[in-house]
């Protein structure tokens, strides 16, 4: 299923999936830290980030400029695309001013998405987004499907106009949120598709169930021989399927010994790809910059230690 091995290993970059969770806030960055400070501090120890907010709105380029001024040259921003284009129920209110009076709703304000309406949000998203690739820190856009984007009642050419309105970035696709993609004949087919759009498929660490929104912790399909990205979710498998909040969901502290597994997984992702993100988002309290931070030890990528909030006070 996988490319031949390529000649050189693969820059792994490890970091967090968003820099400014209230558990971060409160646990891992210095006390009292003005929150315009965060991202400077952040990227003193790793050298890339997910950007999460945007799956929310689509931010505004001064913005995105700050971000730029905050990080040194080499980081790199990984942004999820807004959720109206991950075909996500879309209250109107989340869309810009100009398609919010464009759009078509039903009596719950849930947008209709259409051909039009999503060739005006990929030109809205684009703008922010050329400003972080013009800047050299544009890593890869993330496409988080919604569970219900099922192949029981959805075909993945679906996401051809969008894909194909995006191919000047790198994609990557995030994890599909339904196992039925990745299963059985559909795997195959789903393996196909990708590659055609040169779009990575996410490999994830998850708890080792088949709840039908849990993709296989075990499948490492390369995709994209330029990129590989792997997202971590923690494996408390109670949390992940009943957790009503994101941080109850991937309320998860990784041990050494899983650090280090994970880490010899990265470096086989390396070994076929020429990138891979590790991504971590156990983002209960500071469990996902604490275990990247190992991650980083694990990989040899030498940082200074930075105790633990509780190691301080």
């Amino acid at each position: 299923m996988n490319p031949r091995r390529q000649s050189s290993p693969g820059k792994i970059l490890v970091g967090t999936a968003s820099w400014s969770d209230s558990g971060f806030v409160e646990h891992w960055y210095p006390k009292k830290m003005p929150a315009g400070d965060r991202l400077a501090w952040y990227a003193q120890q790793f050298e890339m980030v997910e950007v999460n907010s945007t799956f929310y709105s689509v931010p505004d380029p001064r913005m995105v400029e700050r971000w730029c001024h905050s990080t040194p040259d080499g980081f790199t921003f990984d942004v999820k695309l807004h959720q109206l284009l991950s075909r996500h129920s879309t209250n109107v209110k989340l869309l810009p001013p100009a398609l919010q009076r464009a759009a078509t709703t039903d009596a719950k304000g849930k947008v209709k998405l259409t051909s039009a309406l999503e060739k005006a949000m990929i030109e809205q998203f684009r703008q922010p987004i050329e400003i972080l690739r013009s800047s050299g820190k544009m890593g890869a856009l993330l496409l988080q499907l919604s569970p219900a984007f099922s192949p029981r009642k959805h075909e993945l050419r679906e996401l051809d106009n969008l894909l194909g309105a995006i191919d000047g970035f790198r994609i990557a696709i995030d994890e599909l949120r339904n196992r039925n993609w990745a299963e059985g004949e559909q795997l195959q087919e789903t393996v196909r598709f990708l590659r055609k759009h040169l779009a990575a498929l996410v490999s994830v660490d998850a708890p080792a169930e088949t709840h039908f929104t849990i993709m296989p912790p075990d499948l490492d399909a390369i995709t994209n021989p330029a990129l590989a990205y792997l997202r971590l979710h923690g494996r408390n498998a109670q949390a992940y399927t009943t957790g009503k909040t994101v941080a109850a969901r991937f309320n998860y502290d990784y041990s050494d010994d899983e650090i280090s597994e994970v880490a010899e997984r990265a470096r086989k992702l390396g070994g076929e790809a020429k990138e891979v993100p590790v991504v971590f988002n156990n983002n209960a309290r500071d469990y996902a910059p604490h275990a990247a931070l190992r991650m980083r030890k694990a990989l040899g990528q030498m940082i200074a230690d930075i105790p633990r909030q509780t190691e301080l006070f």
